[in-house]
């Protein structure tokens, strides 16, 4: 056994569970991310990123420690674990485009084309409902007929600019590659609460990403009433954001 290698392998492990446990706690319960959703998207991508490879790190380190010399037994488990996740992502992956298909075929026989906004699709309901459905450049914005009549004009424009930055800034990604890592680490405390926290970044950064066309208080108005910040999100997540919109509500 070497000492230098069990050294760093404990260094790195300590960092992982830092990375794990303090590190998101802190950021979940800190107030400035809701006024700076893209930093904070960052940063939540950095954990996550330097979390897997400390924890990679340090297992191949601790193999190097115990067993010097023999670079096949050194980096097997290191090896495992990275494929573990990498292969998560895979299946997620996978997953994902299944369900978007099976959606945007449902979707083509219950709704129609809106002849007023191009990539536009009109679902028959007479619930307030609005969502983006992504796939590249053939990306789609699904509105309903109760989201017509629920919202005015300058309403229903801030609620399609929002939906329509989460397709440009490619959200479904960075929500993909969070539900990966839950999915892989269902015990890990970081990867539960960053999963629900990115949900409710990527709605703040669609938000003000709608709120560079629109009024703050229009935008407010139109968030709250069709209630898209009462979906997805930790629950810590979910009650900044409505906050942050009553707000700037009227």
């Amino acid at each position: 056994m070497t000492v230098p290698a069990l050294s760093s392998a404990v260094a790195l492990a300590l960092v992982a569970i830092f990375l794990a446990w303090p590190a998101p706690m802190v950021l979940s319960r800190a107030e400035w991310p809701a006024h700076a959703p893209a930093r904070a998207l960052l940063l939540w991508q950095v954990i996550a990123l330097a979390g897997g490879l400390s924890m990679i790190g340090a297992l191949w380190l601790l193999g190097d420690a115990f067993f010097p010399g023999y670079p096949i037994l050194t980096g097997i488990p290191a090896m495992l674990l990275a494929l573990y996740l990498v292969a998560h992502l895979v299946v997620t992956v996978v997953r994902f485009e299944r369900q978007r298909r099976r959606h945007l075929q449902l979707l083509l026989l219950l709704s129609s084309p809106d002849p007023n906004r191009k990539g536009t699709l009109v679902l028959d309901d007479n619930a307030p409902v609005a969502y983006c459905l992504p796939r590249g450049i053939g990306s789609v914005t699904v509105l309903s007929r109760g989201l017509f009549d629920s919202l005015g004009p300058a309403e229903l424009d801030a609620v399609i600019a929002h939906e329509r930055a989460h397709v440009e800034q490619r959200h479904e990604v960075l929500l993909v590659s969070f539900k990966a890592w839950h999915s892989a680490l269902p015990w890990f405390p970081m990867a539960a609460l960053a999963e629900g926290e990115v949900e409710a970044l990527v709605e703040m950064l669609a938000d003000d990403q709608a709120r560079r066309t629109q009024p703050d208080d229009v935008l407010a108005r139109a968030i709250l009433q069709v209630g898209r910040v009462e979906g997805g999100g930790s629950p810590g997540g979910r009650n900044r954001q409505v906050d942050r919109f009553r707000r700037l509500a009227p």
